[in-house]
């Protein structure tokens, strides 16, 4: 492995050989671990406005939560918040400029997460104050609209179809319009953003819905179980119902940002396995420079079994060697990241400055699996070419 060979040339690719395995894992684990990092943030942020499990009717649109299971469920010892939700696609205007979006009502118990002001932009996630209900608007609805959130001379105005209109109503009279101010912005995301969140009974007088509701959204105390949860309420609300965890509430965002991560896992080890793949050409040339060598061993005695497993074990030590040094660099490189924060992302952000980094087990684990099947292929085809002629080389000593 580190002896000096009759070609310089063979230790030269050799040392190129483990540079790039070194490289290579160095740059899947720093990679995984930012993409890990990326998810735990966005999700972490969807968290503070989506619920742990959301109950929704499987047909219709609305239901009643006045039910003996609805109310056993609100005051269960486990749960933390359920927060009554009505909702509906809605014509916003501000200042004579439309806009289509979602208003969403919550009750009070909405507001007891406290981590709604970490999506805030601008203002404050208020939606009460006395008698007076207030809008939390989201950014897309602020960037179409130009809301400003000073303005309170200025308010927003809320159209939805009026549900008792006849047939000779007037077209002004098709509709339900109703005003408020807004408090503040939020963002989170395309899916979001155009949502107006507001009191419940504004939007039960908006949508003339005095008992009805969307949805039922359920946070459960720290220390609970999720899972098992999930599966009690499924098993006990009935065929009527769906329930959603976080992940299913979140489909598509759940599988962009897997394909994201398992794409760019897929071009770093095309890249690795050309990287591993030199070793064919390093140890073919040793093959070469080893010839009288080979020859010499057999001779003592040595059958091909023995020869071909020096040079696969010369193969397998130069992608290990350099699998452990690049798996020790990019973890080196992911703590200091993680404390000092060492790449910035070059824009100033409200949530993060610098690229978010998760270290997780699996990854490493991936990794090390990667490299070893890669490296078993790579150096079985080298080693087999340590026998090929073998009695021509017996001929030339």
């Amino acid at each position: 492995m580190f002896s000096r060979k009759k070609m310089h040339a063979i230790n030269i690719i050799s040392g190129i050989s483990m540079l790039g395995v070194l490289i290579g894992s160095a740059a899947l684990i720093i990679i995984l671990s930012v993409y890990n990092g990326f998810q735990d943030v966005i999700l972490s942020l969807y968290s503070n406005f989506t619920p742990e499990l959301k109950i929704e009717p499987r047909v219709g649109k609305t239901f009643d939560p006045n039910t003996v299971y609805f109310n056993t469920l609100r005051h269960d010892a486990k749960v933390f918040s359920c927060t009554e939700v009505l909702q509906e696609k809605a014509l916003i205007k501000y200042d004579n400029r439309p806009f289509i979006g979602t208003i969403k009502g919550v009750s009070a118990q909405f507001l007891k997460n406290r981590q709604l002001d970490s999506i805030v932009q601008t203002g404050s996630f208020t939606l009460k104050k006395g008698e007076n209900n207030f809008a939390v608007i989201g950014a897309t609805v602020q960037s179409s609209l130009g809301v400003s959130i000073r303005d309170q001379f200025t308010p927003l105005e809320i159209y939805s179809p009026n549900r008792n209109a006849d047939n000779s109503a007037t077209a002004l009279n098709e509709f339900v319009v109703r005003s408020i101010n807004p408090s503040g912005t939020f963002t989170l995301g395309q899916e979001f953003d155009d949502i107006v969140v507001t009191p419940i009974d504004f939007v039960r007088d908006l949508l003339n819905q005095p008992k009805n509701i969307s949805s039922l959204e359920i946070n459960f105390k720290k220390g609970t179980d999720i899972n098992a949860e999930h599966e009690e309420i499924l098993s006990k609300i009935g065929g009527s119902f769906t329930v959603k965890n976080r992940s299913q509430q979140n489909a598509e965002l759940y599988k962009t940002l897997n394909y994201e991560r398992w794409f760019i896992f897929m071009i770093l080890i095309f890249v690795l396995i050309i990287a591993i793949f030199n070793i064919i050409g390093s140890l073919t040339m040793l093959v070469i420079d080893k010839r009288k060598d080979i020859a010499i061993l057999t001779s003592l005695g040595a059958n091909k079994q023995l020869i071909q497993g020096i040079f696969f074990f010369e193969g397998m030590m130069i992608s290990i060697i350099g699998c452990v040094a690049g798996v020790f660099l990019g973890l080196v490189f992911c703590i200091l990241q993680q404390r000092f924060g060492l790449v910035k992302m070059g824009t100033k952000m409200s949530v993060i400055d610098a690229y978010p980094v998760s270290l997780r087990i699996t990854d490493f684990i991936l990794v090390f699996l990667t490299v070893g099947v890669v490296s078993v292929i790579a150096s079985g085809i080298s080693s087999r070419l340590s026998i090929k002629g073998l009695s021509d080389i017996k001929q030339d000593l």
